[in-house]
């Protein structure tokens, strides 16, 4: 004897082994061995066997007409061999009554279940709603099929075109482009941003890139609001000191100046100074708003995304030939030993004699030239003294860091002739030591303005933001705790207030500072145990990570480019670990597969088979160690 019951939701059939007043022991036509409740199951029968059977009642059920069945079904609750019974005119054969109980469950729009072989149909608005409902579904389906169909053949239908953005940063993974779009990737086994990019919903790679980032981070778009900036009619004192700033030629946002006198003892008196867009830009302003939004600058390769609006950059940056207000930093120091013997801190007005630039200078600007009085050296006066005190400040942090600092490596400038969103625009890169004087000699005194600055806050009992590493870890607090990477007691950034928040921060509570002495801490924007200073650091902590990652990832699709511009298909790299080299030409790094197990250091040549703009991803070949040349005999 066979039997036909309910399982998990679906109809079975099976072969009777045992039963007893509440459960049957059923045998599977694959075998299988179960026990079932004698509430699940709907009929007995004797052929055909439960193969069969279930075989051609589902064909059966598919030529039932629903419809039909829905019109001659009883209005109340009905027993579904009674429905049978009528519909056939005659009582039901296994293979018929199976087949109605398939064709009832399979069509809940329909009937309604009210229990084991019980159902009701369905009242007319309910089953006009339902139907309608699932004309929808299938019209959407058949949409989605064809979207899926056509992107299979390399098209890009329209409605996915106008929602490519929108499907890779924040997908309503219930719309119907999604699900077409899911489908089609998962058809074709590539990722959403690959076949979008491939099938034209960006021009290129770059787009991809930047309007991803761009979505993710700026909805709005990068414009500032127009907002006037209050006049700055504070009077303050003008230095008659000799200035000059050293930046980048690209740099528009000059934040740092210094000066440099020499005393008649053989002492020399430093000014660090920065630009004082605080005093306009307070706390809660709506553009103190505008530059929390954002926390620092975004930086790419021929382009940028300011903290702050034109106006406040224009009215604070240290450009040559106008007076601006900037918190200047005064040190006496002794030259020979890096001691400082004393220190203040003022607001005034400078000029700037000159904005210097490192294209200009880093050629004629180097330590033996710094070292010699009588070498050719522009702007030399004002240089070798401020060298001089770099190298003993420097001396002194490496006493206290235990070790001199590694700054061997070469870095890259990038630079593009042209427009930054175009990808043939010729990219240059430009390599630099990190230990060029010029560069080492400004980072000494920014050092020396974050340290002391920081230990002024911390004197006056004014909370800051702080960057600290102990023991390896390197973090931000309102601690004013050593960092021992650099080896200074303290360390708070306060040198880039065009530039990053945390900077414009501490510039607040350095004025307060300035202005108030002892009783600053109750004057100053934020007070001791501040929560929106917490707030402040985490979200910079945050933001100015995923700012970094974009750069970097921004430098590696240009370094790419750099590459396929220049035809390079062989070069030269050095091992870092394992397979994971970094090129000599190119601030590139990257894994070779394949590649024999070296000392790190080692010179190996490469071949470059390909490279994945979207993915950001190089395919190299190991071609062989390069060995150090051997003289011969003479």
């Amino acid at each position: 004897m066979y039997v036909f019951y309910e399982d998990d939701g679906s109809f079975k059939a099976g072969n009777i082994l045992s039963e007893t007043d509440a459960s049957l022991q059923v045998e599977s036509e694959s075998g299988k061995r179960s026990k079932i409740k004698r509430a699940n199951t709907l009929f007995t029968f004797a052929a055909p066997e439960p193969a069969a059977l279930m075989s051609q009642a589902a064909e059966s059920a598919e030529a039932l007409d629903l419809q039909f069945l829905w019109e001659c079904a009883p209005q109340d609750e009905f027993d579904a061999p009674a429905l049978a019974a009528d519909y056939f005119g005659h009582a039901p054969t296994p293979v018929e009554q199976a087949a109605l109980l398939m064709r009832l469950h399979g069509a809940p729009a329909y009937f309604h279940r009210r229990g084991k072989g019980r159902y009701r149909p369905a009242p007319p608005d309910i089953l006009a709603a339902a139907l309608a409902a699932l004309e929808k579904k299938q019209r959407q389906a058949e949409q989605q099929q064809e979207w899926v169909d056509e992107m299979a053949a390399g098209r890009l239908p329209e409605p996915i075109a106008q929602a490519a953005e929108s499907l890779l940063i924040r997908p309503d993974k219930n719309s119907q482009q999604w699900k077409a779009l899911d489908a089609a990737c998962a058809k074709l086994g590539k990722s959403p941003d690959r076949l979008l990019l491939e099938l034209g919903a960006w021009p290129h790679a770059l787009a991809l890139h930047k309007r991803r980032f761009l979505a993710t981070n700026f909805p709005r778009g990068v414009a500032f609001p127009d907002l006037e900036l209050p006049p700055f009619d504070r009077e303050l004192p003008l230095s008659d000191a000799e200035i000059y700033s050293v930046d980048d030629v690209t740099t528009t946002e000059i934040d740092d100046a210094l000066s440099v006198t020499s005393l008649p003892d053989g002492r020399l008196r430093v000014g660090v100074h920065v630009a004082a867009p605080g005093l306009t830009v307070t706390r809660d302003s709506e553009f103190d708003k505008l530059a929390r939004a954002r926390l620092s600058t975004v930086y790419m390769p021929g382009d940028k995304i300011p903290m702050q609006p034109d106006n406040v950059i224009q009215a604070f940056s240290l450009d040559a030939g106008r007076e601006v207000p900037v918190l200047s930093l005064y040190v006496v120091a002794d030259p020979e030993t890096g001691e400082v013997i004393e220190s203040e801190t003022r607001l005034e007005r400078i000029v700037v004699r000159e904005n210097l630039r490192h294209n200009m200078l880093d050629a004629q600007v180097t330590e033996a030239s710094l070292s010699d009085p009588s070498a050719e050296l522009p702007y030399g006066h004002w240089l070798r003294p401020l060298w001089k005190l770099a190298q003993a400040l420097s001396a002194q942090r490496e006493n206290v860091r235990g070790k001199p600092e590694n700054n061997s490596r070469v870095e890259y400038s990038f630079y593009l002739d042209g427009n930054p969103d175009d990808p043939d625009t010729p990219v240059r890169l430009v390599p630099r030591q990190r230990n060029a004087p010029l560069d080492r000699m400004v980072a000494e005194y920014m050092i020396l303005a974050n340290n002391l600055w920081g230990g002024l806050l911390h004197q006056h009992g004014v909370p800051g933001i702080y960057r600290s590493q102990q023991a390896g870890r390197v973090r931000m607090s309102t601690q004013a705790l050593p960092h021992e990477a650099i080896g200074v007691p303290q360390y708070a950034w306060s040198t880039s207030p065009l530039r990053r928040y945390v900077d414009l921060v501490n510039q607040w509570q350095l004025i307060a500072a300035v202005e108030h002495g002892v009783s600053a801490r109750l004057v100053a924007p934020f007070k001791p145990r501040d929560a929106d200073l917490f707030a402040i650091i985490g979200a910079f902590d945050a933001q100015y990570a995923a700012w970094a990652e974009f750069q970097s990832a921004m430098e590696r699709y240009w370094c790419l480019r750099w590459l396929k511009q220049h035809n390079v298909t062989r070069t030269v790299a050095h091992v870092l670990r394992e397979d994971l080299v970094r090129f000599a030409n190119a601030p590139l790094v990257t894994r070779v597969g394949g590649m024999p197990e070296l000392e790190r250091g080692t010179a190996v040549e490469l071949d470059i088979l390909g490279m994945d703009e979207l993915s950001l991803e190089l395919d190299c070949r190991y071609v062989g160690e390069i060995r150090p040349a051997v003289g011969g005999e003479g």
